[in-house]
């Protein structure tokens, strides 16, 4: 039986107007299942975030209950080439090493690599990602800490890593250009000596803690008391900690009594310097021990009442002090300026960010409270000179003046009200931007300093940010947990049935009947790409900008934002010299942006502007291996370059460089048939001519990686006489790659030709155009987004089909044997073969390894799924899903940057099988 005011009855129809009775009761405000029980948590303690989204792309949350810890993590569907959230994977023993307890918070360090797990009775364990993000591995046991109440962490810092990293301010355009000044951002705050892993908390108690973790990978901790905390003040609520110059970190606390104080503490290790390298004849110097020195500066009192302006203080009629709610505090933020940003002089001081709360309505029916629900309060800490009133210089003195001191004072800005919860408060844009979720689902973004709201800009030659650009969160279902991508543009809500949501920035670009504002569609490409350079600069995975880009863009407005990334991250194209192929990291990051758009499944071809960048990562892959295997055996004092792992990775690689350049050539070959004899009126039509091996002969990046391989793979045979040492197994496997290189359709002589003939030609079209060397950026970066020949490389092309295939290379081959060679194992194709091979097998995108079983489920072993992982990003695979078994062929996967990353620069994923962790 429905009960009564169920199927549409309206109250009006029983009782008339309601307005009639005059009982003057307010209308009951609608409430989100579970809000009430947020808040008060949030009010509670600084410490209870539920879900997290790292730097390098996991996804972490906490169970319902309390008692699990899942992963998940954004990826690139084989399938369909659509980015979605994987499924969850549970993190295994969370409930049994933490005793029970429930998890109350989840933190994870700056690279996102570790993420410390906090129960509720201040324990901490601390997990790993080595080899696959949705994997972990012990790093802490929680049981190195007491079982206590008072110990329960209000507020968590990880160290800072020691590096310096690439930042960008702002894009502005000058004649429809637009340009990206980069700056050079040094580490701030504590510091590790040897650059391991680090945790300050502040307790429930008022303590201070630091878990550090020595060398020998043993944690240590050392602790000191913030401010005594007497009967009256209570326990402490939250606390919020900032990096510092000077190696300190800015802690702002709250207690129970409404008290908001501010510190300044420092960390020295003593000794400060340790030499992780030992000296000979110097004995070892024991790794320094780190002490607190806590320095307390200022104690303001929140207060617990507020007066919106539109209740001054003078004119309170028809609002009754009955009605004043309450407020808590549920939010405490430091706000610091990381340094010297460019186009100013000197930093600012730092801001206490607090945001109070009245209760949120329990149940259906009570009275909401009148004024905003949640108030925004702040704070600007300056640092003033304490000096004498002037009329003390006339009195004489004949000691010499002292110093001035300086005192901290804390100024209190105008107060931000709404009329709405205040959920979370979250950092975006590298810390410029301020997100603020509300319990409406709605979010607002502010300038994270002076707090104003940042909407679509009116100078469209400007771009600070994405939401300066325009891009919003449309409204979603309401949740009460949130965590936003690593550039802020996507972000995943538990509501009050803990359901996962997946939200997305959003643009219009302007669009009216189909068309694109030109204004404001270069604004939002130059946002982009300038948070795609903010996550590189950063080494901050760009995956969620690449979603953005996928899900909104078209191939053309696609293509303008790749010529936008190119612009910054290939400022010069010249990589002629060994050491600049080596240290370029922007050659990858670009590329591997460029492979991802054109990606469509596993088993349809790419489109060219997709497939050129993807052999390019592959053959960037392979002379990083070569290189660096060169370099240990120059050496001579590491056993690496022996060990049957590495030695299998490089048999593998050398296999499919010496098939990848019979298929350029074979290829070319066939390109070079279809030009007639007579080329008296023959033009050189730019379609025709586009193809995967001209583009990687014609450009300068792929072309200089291939002569390194090749020139490297020429001396191999002398380095196999040479190598005296080898076990069984490593002399089969040198044994291997000396066989295919000896015995290859195509002589490496003939390869190392072939290259130094095409740059010959390549160097004269220059020439005969005028093109100095910095001229040639423009067409170098023209053929690789578009991989059409320019004009400019036209003679070039010519001359490599009409001069180089019949006069260098005809002569040294077998075109038989290349004309009926299997290339579908390459996957660089768009032939039906190659499809085929795909759906049937696998291929080790780091070993070279055809395996069987693969397709990702279009085919294979029936039954049961081998464990392998899986890039998030190219979906290629690797079978190994285990760390190295020795310490040396560790520090090489290290090395070459692949211990759980794939060619591309994708995190890799377990898929099948048992998970660890």
């Amino acid at each position: 039986m429905p009960m009564i005011m169920e199927d549409g009855i309206d109250v009006d129809d029983l009782f008339g107007d309601p307005a009639s009775l005059e009982l003057g009761l307010d209308a009951a405000a609608p409430s989100i299942k579970g809000l009430p029980q947020r808040i008060d948590e949030l009010r509670s303690s600084g410490c209870c975030q539920k879900i997290a989204w790292s730097k390098l792309g996991a996804i972490a949350y906490i169970s319902q209950d309390g008692q699990k810890v899942f992963l998940r993590y954004l990826h690139c569907r084989p399938d369909d080439g659509k980015w979605a959230l994987s499924d969850e994977a549970p993190i295994n023993q969370v409930t049994e090493i933490h005793g029970g307890h429930t998890i109350a918070h989840l933190l994870w360090n700056e690279a996102g690599t570790e993420l410390a797990i906090v129960d509720s009775s201040g324990r901490i364990s601390i997990v790993a990602i080595l080899t696959a993000v949705n994997t972990v591995n012990p790093a802490r046991q929680p049981s190195l800490d007491p079982d206590d109440d008072w110990a329960q962490p209000v507020g968590l810092l990880w160290m800072n890593v020691n590096r310096s990293l690439f930042a960008f301010h702002k894009a502005t355009r000058t004649n429809d250009r637009w340009s990206f000044p980069a700056y050079r951002r040094r580490p701030l705050g504590l510091l590790h000596p040897a650059n391991k892993s680090g945790l300050v908390l502040v307790t429930k108690s008022g303590h201070i803690k630091l878990i550090y973790q020595n060398p020998d990978l043993k944690w240590q901790e050392i602790s000191a008391e913030l401010k005594t905390i007497g009967y009256l003040d209570g326990t402490l609520t939250h606390a919020a900690m900032a990096p510092a110059e000077g190696g300190g970190i800015s802690i702002a606390t709250h207690s129970k009594c409404g008290k908001i104080c501010f510190y300044r503490v420092l960390v020295k290790w003593d000794p400060p310097e340790w030499d992780q390298v030992p000296k000979p004849g110097v004995p070892n110097i024991v790794f320094p021990k780190p002490s607190f020195q806590v320095l307390y500066t200022k104690t303001e009192t929140l207060d617990t009442v507020f007066h919106p302006p539109g209740h001054e203080m003078d004119n309170l009629s028809g609002f009754s002090q009955a009605n004043w709610a309450i407020y808590n505090l549920t939010h405490l933020e430091i706000i610091t300026a990381s340094q010297v940003l460019p186009d100013t002089q000197t930093a600012a001081g730092p801001c206490i960010l607090a945001v109070a709360s009245v209760p949120a309505q329990n149940q259906l029916g009570q009275t909401p409270p009148s004024g905003p629900s949640s108030v925004v309060i702040r704070w600007q800490l300056d640092t003033m000179i304490q000096t004498l009133h002037s009329s003390f210089d006339d009195v004489a003195s004949k000691k010499a003046a002292s110093n001035p001191k300086s005192r901290v004072v804390f100024k209190r800005q105008e107060d931000i009200y709404f009329d709405r919860y205040v959920l979370s408060i979250d950092y975006a844009e590298a810390g410029s931007v301020l997100a603020v979720t509300y319990d409406d689902s709605s979010i607002s973004f502010f300038d994270a300093r002076s707090m104003k709201p940042i909407n679509e800009n009116e100078d469209v030659n400007v771009v600070t940010s994405m939401p300066n650009a325009g891009f919003t969160f449309p409204i979603d279902a309401s949740g009460l947990h949130i965590a936003f991508s690593p550039s802020g543009c996507l972000a995943v809500v538990l509501d009050g049935e803990w359901q996962l949501h997946f939200r997305h920035m959003e643009h219009s670009f302007g669009m009216e009947d189909g068309m694109y504002n030109n204004g404001k569609f270069t604004c939002a490409i130059a946002a982009l790409a300038l948070g795609y350079v903010r996550a590189c600069g950063s080494d901050t995975s760009p995956d969620d900008i690449l979603t953005i880009i996928v899900r909104q863009l078209n191939p053309d407005a696609q293509r303008a934002f790749v010529t936008e990334v190119y612009s910054i991250l290939f400022m010069s194209v010249d990589f002629t010299e060994q050491d600049k192929l080596m240290n370029n990291q922007s050659i990858q990051k670009g590329l591997s942006m460029q492979a991802v758009l054109g990606f469509r499944s596993r088993y349809q071809p790419r489109a060219l502007t997709s497939a050129v960048p993807w052999a390019i990562l592959n053959i960037r892959h392979i002379m990083m291996l070569f290189l660096t295997f060169s370099h240990y055996l120059k050496n001579g004092r590491d056993s690496t370059p022996y060990e049957p792992e590495v030695v299998r990775m490089l048999l593998g690689n050398t296999k499919w460089i010496l098939d990848l350049a019979k298929y350029i050539v074979d290829e070319l070959f066939e390109i070079a048939d279809t030009i007639p004899a007579d080329r008296t009126s023959f033009s050189l039509p730019n379609k025709t001519y586009e193809s995967l091996p001209l583009v990687l002969i014609l450009s300068s990046v792929p072309r200089s990686f291939l002569r390194h391989i090749f020139r490297y793979l020429n001396r191999f045979p002398a380095t196999f006489k040479a190598a005296t040492n080898l076990s069984g197994e490593s002399y089969q496997l040198y044994a291997s790659i000396n066989a295919a290189i000896t015995t290859s359709t195509i002589p490496l002589d003939t390869c190392e030709k072939f290259l130094a003939h095409a740059d010959s030609l390549i160097a004269r079209s220059y020439q005969a155009a005028g093109y100095g060397n910095a001229d040639r950026n423009t067409p170098e970066r023209e053929l690789l987004i578009t991989c059409t020949v320019p004009p400019v490389l036209q003679p070039a092309v010519m001359g490599i089909l009409t001069e180089t295939m019949p006069l260098v290379v005809r002569r040294e081959v077998d075109r038989m044997t290349l004309a009926t060679g299997d290339y579908s194992w390459l996957g660089v194709g768009g032939d039906k073969r190659t499809e085929v091979f795909k759906r049937r097998y696998d291929v080790d995108v780091l070993k070279r390894k055809v395996l069987s079983g693969g397709g990702g489920g279009g085919g294979g072993l029936v039954g049961r799924e081998l464990p392998k992982r899986r890039c998030v990003r190219c979906c290629e695979v690797s079978e190994d899903v285990a760390l190295p078994r020795s310490i040396s062929t560790y520090r090489w996967i290290g090395k070459i940057g692949v211990l759980r990353s794939c060619v591309c620069g994708g995190s890799f994923a377990m898929e099948g099988g048992e998970r660890p962790g």
